[in-house]
């Protein structure tokens, strides 16, 4: 299977939940920072995981931008993931996966499993105990059929 992880990340945990995932996933995997990523290119892949860390409920401006410029995905195999705080508080205005599985199916990509969530511990991180670990464990399990 050939997979793109395409992410955006601002203080880096975004990133090393990316590469886990990128390690675990099936096949052979490129992970890409969106400033990597060509946004034409994501349909050339049989599956394409896509995260980024949540700020203010969305996705970083960063990754807003890429998927606006992300071209129609009829048929593409996604899934997706972000980093968010634990508290309960942010559940009112909603995760960055969310709103990138909105956008993904808006543009015919077809999801292969719910988006996921790994938990950071305060604005900047650290990562969450054990969440690289669920980060690899969570890409094993993806399959695009």
């Amino acid at each position: 299977m050939k997979t793109l992880v395409v992410y955006d990340s601002l203080y880096g945990n975004t990133a090393q939940v990316a590469e886990a995932i990128g390690a675990a996933v099936a096949g052979e995997s490129q992970v890409l920072r969106i400033g990597e990523a060509k946004p034409s290119e994501l349909g050339s892949f049989e599956l394409v995981i896509v995260g980024a860390p949540t700020q203010g409920g969305r996705p970083t401006e960063a990754m807003r931008a890429f998927l606006a410029r992300v071209p129609a995905l009829e048929g593409v195999k996604v899934a997706v993931f972000d980093t968010r705080l634990r508290a309960k508080w942010v559940k009112v205005f909603g995760y960055a996966a969310g709103k990138i599985t909105e956008r993904m199916e808006s543009l015919g990509a077809t999801l292969v499993t719910e988006p996921e969530g790994f938990i950071v511990e305060g604005k900047k991180g650290p990562l969450g105990g054990g969440e690289l670990e669920r980060a690899g464990a969570w890409a094993k399990d993806l399959r695009p059929d």
